[in-house]
C-alpha cells in the first residue's frame, strides 16, 4: 500500500521477485498505481486512456471494475475532475447514524433532534 520509493531495500527486492513470478500481478500493480494517481490529482481527463489500457490486458477483475466505472461515467468523471466533495455531507450523515445507534433505537424523534443539534 505504500509508495514504491518508500519501501525498504529488502521489501523492494521481495516485491520485484513477486512481480517476476506473476506478470498479471505486476500489470494490476501498474494499473492500480495509475488509477490512484488519477484520483489524487483529479485527473478525470486521463480516465478514458486508463480504461482502454485496462481493457487491453487480460485481467478480468479489473475489467469488472472498469465496466462499473464506465456504466456511471458521467458521475465518475465529475468526481475525478471537479474540486467539490460530498465529504462534509457524509460526515454529518455518519454522525447522525452514530448518535442513533448509541440510543439503541429507544429514543423518539425529539430526543434524537436534541442530540443532533446540541452535540458537537
Amino acid at each position: 500500500m505504500t509508495e514504491p520509493e518508500n519501501l525498504s531495500a529488502g521489501a523492494a527486492t521481495q516485491l520485484k521477485d513477486i512481480f517476476a513470478r506473476c506478470p498479471e500481478l505486476a500489470a494490476v500493480h501498474v494499473h492500480v498505481r495509475t488509477f490512484a494517481d488519477v484520483i489524487r490529482n483529479l485527473g478525470g481527463t486521463r480516465l478514458p486512456q486508463w480504461l482502454s489500457r485496462v481493457r487491453a490486458d487480460d485481467l478480468p477483475a479489473l475489467h469488472s471494475f472498469a465496466n462499473s466505472l464506465q456504466r456511471d461515467h458521467a458521475a465518475v468523471f465529475a468526481g475525478l475532475t471537479l474540486p467539490w466533495s460530498n465529504g462534509p455531507t457524509e460526515d454529518a450523515v455518519n454522525r447522525i447514524k452514530m448518535l442513533k445507534r448509541q440510543m439503541y433505537g429507544r429514543a423518539n424523534l425529539d430526543l434524537l433532534r436534541h442530540r443532533i443539534l446540541h452535540t458537537r
